[in-house]
C-alpha cells in the first residue's frame, strides 16, 4: 500500500493524471516511488480508456529531483549494488515515459530541481506555471547533473543557458522557462490544470498510431545526417500506414478531397468516421 501513495493516478475523459505524491518531501524520487512509477506507467499504456498522459506534481512542487536520503545515503549504504539498482530503477521508468504509447504532458505546478529534469525531458509537451521554479542544484552540493540531467538542458537549452543553469545552480521561474524552451508554455498557477487539459484535448482530437510514430521521430532524427533521417522517416510512415487500422491517412485525404469537411492546415480530420478504431 505504501508504493500505492507515493503516486497518485486519476482518470479522466481519457486523461490520466498522474502524480508524484510526496507533498511533505516536496514529491523528492526515492526508491520506492521510482518502482512505483514503472508499475504505473505498464499499466496505463495500453489501456483503451487513456489517450493523454499528464504527470504533475502534489502539493506545492512538481519534484524536488533525487530525495537525497533515501536514493543517496541509503543506497550508497548498500554498496555499488544497492547503487545501480536505484538507477536502473529510476533511469528505467524515465526512459519508459520517452518512449510512452500516447502523447505525454509535463504539468509542472512548483519546484523541478536536480533529477526532476529527467522525466520533465521525457514528457513529450511541458506546461509550467509562471511560479514554478527550475534548477540544477547539485553543483550547490558538490556533484554534477548526472543521470542524463546534463543531457537533457544541452538538448534542450542554447549552450550559455545550459552552462548558467549547470554552473551557478541559480533558481529561474516559469516564465524564463518558457523563453529558454525548457517548457512549450507557462501560465499563471490558478490556470496551469485548464491550460494542460485544454493542450491534452487537442491531442486527443489526433491520430493516435500517427501521433506515436511522429513523436518517436522527433526524438530519434535529431542524431540522425540528414539523409539517414529521410529515409528513416519514409520508413516510419510505412510502418505507421501498417499498424493504423483505421487507414487514417486514407481517411483524412478522403474527407479533404471528397468531403470538403476539414482543413489540414486548419485542424484535425474526423477520428469518429474513420473505419475502425485506430489502436
Amino acid at each position: 500500500m505504501e508504493d500505492q501513495d507515493v503516486v497518485s493516478v486519476h482518470v479522466e475523459n481519457r486523461i490520466a493524471w498522474v502524480k508524484f505524491a510526496r507533498p511533505e518531501k516536496r514529491n523528492a524520487m526515492s526508491p520506492t516511488l521510482n518502482r512505483r512509477m514503472m508499475v504505473v506507467l505498464d499499466e496505463l499504456e495500453f489501456r483503451d480508456d487513456v489517450g493523454v498522459l499528464v504527470l504533475g506534481g502534489e502539493g506545492s512542487a512538481w519534484s524536488a529531483g533525487m530525495d537525497l536520503k533515501e536514493y543517496f545515503r541509503e543506497t550508497e549504504a548498500q554498496g555499488l549494488r544497492g547503487v545501480r539498482k536505484s538507477q536502473r530503477e529510476s533511469y528505467g521508468w524515465f526512459r519508459r515515459l520517452r518512449w510512452f504509447q500516447k502523447p505525454t504532458i509535463a504539468m509542472v505546478n512548483g519546484w523541478c530541481f536536480g533529477g526532476g529534469f529527467g522525466p520533465l525531458f521525457s514528457c513529450d509537451l511541458a506546461i509550467c506555471a509562471d511560479e514554478a521554479q527550475f534548477g540544477l542544484s547539485e553543483i550547490n552540493w558538490g556533484i554534477l547533473p548526472g543521470g542524463g540531467v546534463t543531457k537533457v538542458v544541452v538538448d534542450l537549452l542554447p549552450m550559455r543557458d545550459a552552462m548558467w543553469l549547470t554552473l551557478t545552480g541559480d533558481l529561474i521561474d516559469g516564465r524564463q522557462a518558457a523563453t529558454m524552451r525548457l517548457v512549450n508554455e507557462s501560465v499563471p498557477l490558478d490556470r496551469l490544470e485548464t491550460r494542460t487539459t485544454e493542450v491534452a484535448e487537442l491531442l486527443l482530437k489526433k491520430n493516435p498510431v500517427a501521433l506515436k510514430f511522429a513523436k518517436d521521430a522527433v526524438r530519434r532524427v535529431n542524431l540522425m545526417t540528414y539523409d539517414d533521417a529521410e529515409d528513416y522517416l519514409v520508413r516510419m510512415q510505412e510502418a505507421c500506414n501498417f499498424h493504423d487500422k483505421s487507414e487514417g491517412r486514407k481517411e483524412g485525404i478522403r474527407q479533404f478531397i471528397d468531403e470538403k469537411s476539414y482543413k489540414p492546415g486548419l485542424g484535425s480530420y474526423d477520428l469518429s468516421k474513420a473505419r475502425a478504431p485506430a489502436n
